[in-house]
């Protein structure tokens, strides 16, 4: 029995064959926009990330800066050297006459001569704003290339639910261009017409969307490689399970403590404020200064050769508020350190344990499961095109086939972030993706 079709149903399925060959234009554009593809593994993706990366050129730049300072903190403070001499002799009517033992000259030569060893105490804190600044670099590279694991694990899952998409767009074509031709000669429903419609236009949809997620993966992986703007980045990625690895949560930790360059950041600033406050105490102890000078003429005696000695009285100015200050900070940093343990050693032990969920989801016997299922599409596909299923049962089973395709993508993405989660949280590569 044939449905009847009212007018403005008409409208709208007349709109569903207008808009799906327009959905396959827009998918067919981004191939023609990329001119080149560049396929690429992670090994070699990070290291022309590490090469070409501006922002990681910048931070090197900071931490050379910061050990220039160290040098600068070394130097010793220059001599002074000052004069004195007659402009003008009225006698004379001459400017700077020192003719016949005439005239006057006075020459002072002072050195400031640096007490309580401040200045290696000043190196020290220059040391440790290098190493913090060091820091900072390693911390932005991890942080980085963390990004660039993400991104390229999920470009690379992306791509492979494209090429699911497209299957099961192609499959769905020629069902509907088949049933298109029953349906013109009379024997086949409208409705089940519109139904392989419908589920075409709703795959070309997804499809869009996947696209656009596509696009701009490759907008931030394309930025972070320094690469061409009209290349197509296609990751290599490994679809096989990871070998098991035994993991000792505390040996990660004790890794964790002694690589991550965030944790180490704050232990160089709680030494920082450690010698800071040390350079502080050092600085209200007065420096000496001294000098030799030369008088020709206004002295006592004529030539007079004097030594200098020089220091300031510490009365008032003792340097009492900086102390106070760096032994604030010494607290400050100590709690700084201390959260940041807490947070590290939680890090670490979410990390383990959701890499050892997902390494028991994804496993051998799922990618076993994942070609049978694709050897059942092609049999259901043939069953359904011989009228041995009916299309209720046929749909259905498309569903249930691109959602469970999906989802064992998602489960591979899943493991390939678990594993990047773990290399985070640890501060090394633990795994290899």
């Amino acid at each position: 029995m044939y449905c009847r079709i009212e007018e403005g149903n008409m409208r709208t399925i007349k709109s569903l064959l207008f808009i799906s060959p327009l959905f396959f234009s827009l998918l067919t554009q981004k191939a023609e926009a990329q001119t080149d593809t560049l396929k690429i593994t992670f090994p070699d993706a990070e290291k022309q990330f590490i090469e070409n990366n501006l922002s990681l050129l910048a931070q090197k730049y900071n931490v050379d800066a910061s050990k220039a300072l160290i040098q600068q903190a070394k130097l010793w403070d220059n001599p002074v050297l000052s004069t004195d001499q007659n402009i003008h002799d009225g006698s004379t009517n001459k400017f700077f006459n020192h003719s016949n033992g005439g005239g006057q000259i006075f020459v002072q030569l002072n050195q400031v001569f640096a007490t309580a060893g401040k200045r290696g105490k000043q190196v020290k804190v220059a040391e440790d704003d290098a190493k913090v600044q060091e820091a900072a670099f390693n911390d932005l590279m991890r942080n980085l290339r963390y990004n660039l694991q993400l991104d390229f694990s999920q470009l690379g899952s992306l791509n492979a639910q494209q090429l699911v998409y497209q299957n099961e767009i192609k499959s769905a074509t020629e069902l509907v261009n088949a049933i298109q031709k029953s349906f013109d000669v009379g024997n086949t429903s409208m409705k089940d017409l519109i139904r392989l419609k419908a589920l075409l236009f709703g795959l070309q949809n997804d499809m869009v969307e996947n696209n656009r997620q596509i696009n701009d993966l490759q907008t931030e992986l394309k930025t972070l490689l320094q690469t061409k703007e009209t290349t197509f980045v296609q990751p290599v990625i490994n679809d096989k399970p990871v070998e098991t690895v035994d993991l000792d949560v505390q040996s990660l930790i004790s890794q964790a403590m002694t690589n991550r360059p965030d944790y180490l950041s704050n232990q160089y600033q709680l030494n920082s404020a450690t010698h800071n406050l040390a350079y502080q105490k050092a600085l209200a102890v007065p420096d000496v200064t001294l000098g030799v000078s030369y008088d020709q003429n206004s002295s006592y005696a004529r030539h007079y050769y004097g030594l200098q000695v020089g220091f300031p009285i510490p009365l008032f100015n003792r340097n009492q508020g900086n102390i106070k200050s760096a032994q604030y900070n010494i607290k400050s940093q100590e709690s700084t350190l201390k959260q940041n343990e807490f947070q590290l050693k939680n890090d670490v032990v979410a990390a383990v344990n959701q890499y050892k969920l997902n390494v028991q989801l994804f496993s051998t016997q799922q990618i076993a499961f994942n070609e049978q299922y694709d050897k059942l599409f092609g049999a259901m596909l043939k069953s359904f095109q011989q009228r041995q299923i009916s299309l209720v049962e046929f749909v259905d089973f498309f569903d249930t086939y691109k959602d469970t395709k999906l989802k064992i993508l998602q489960q591979q993405f899943n493991l390939q972030k678990a594993i990047a989660d773990l290399n985070f949280a640890v501060g090394t590569t633990v795994i290899k993706s």
